[in-house]
């Protein structure tokens, strides 16, 4: 059973979040788990400009994914980072070059789950992940949320991401939170969640 886990991040937070929801579907029984990052966009001078270029070392290693990643795959989890309340432009690009999958139907009756990432704790972390299980339905993709089931959701006790859609973080206007571990959990929840659907899917 083939899971793999796409995330784009500019300072890492989503790495972060991706690297848990990895975890989580690796605690499955016959799981192999594949954590791939999305090709940068921006030029080396922009990045340089926002103090990407030193984060975005600290997960150099981790292969970059190109669309053809996705053939052949029981379960998909995607790590967006949000603008402007929707996924980053990176994740666009990734997504508009899958049409030779779709016209397959490569990726019908897969499931998805999603996690994302916001600046502010209404900057859009919902929108971004409902839309882009908006985009990946267009696959035939199944989404998979994050349940109540799961309790570091609730509570009013401290800043937490997480909504039934999806884990989700706050990295704060300069990007210097990091997930909890709260939010940390509520990732490796729904990636054993969504490996947990894969395996019966596939059998």
């Amino acid at each position: 059973m083939k899971i793999l886990v796409l995330f784009y991040s500019t300072w890492g937070h989503m790495y972060r979040m991706a690297k848990a929801a990895a975890e989580g579907a690796a605690a499955v029984d016959g799981a192999e788990v594949r954590l791939m990052r999305i090709p940068e966009t921006l030029s080396r001078e922009v990045l340089d400009k926002i103090g990407a270029v030193e984060a975005q070392k600290t997960f150099a290693d981790v292969p970059v994914a190109a669309p053809a990643d996705l053939e052949g795959i029981d379960g998909l989890i995607v790590g967006v980072s949000t603008r402007y309340g929707m996924m980053t432009a990176q994740m666009k690009t990734f997504l508009d070059a899958t049409g030779f999958i779709w016209v397959k139907n490569g990726l019908m009756d897969k499931p998805i789950a999603v996690v994302s990432s916001t600046a502010q704790q209404h900057g859009g972390n919902e929108v971004s992940i409902l839309t882009t299980y908006a985009a990946f339905m267009h696959h035939g993709m199944i989404p998979v949320g994050l349940p109540y089931a799961f309790p570091g959701q609730t509570g009013h006790d401290q800043v937490r991401g997480g909504s039934p859609y999806g884990a989700s973080t706050i990295a704060g206007g300069q990007g210097d939170r990091w997930p909890s571990e709260d939010e940390l959990a509520g990732a490796r929840y729904q990636g054993r969640r969504l490996a947990v659907i894969a395996k019966k899917l596939a059998s």
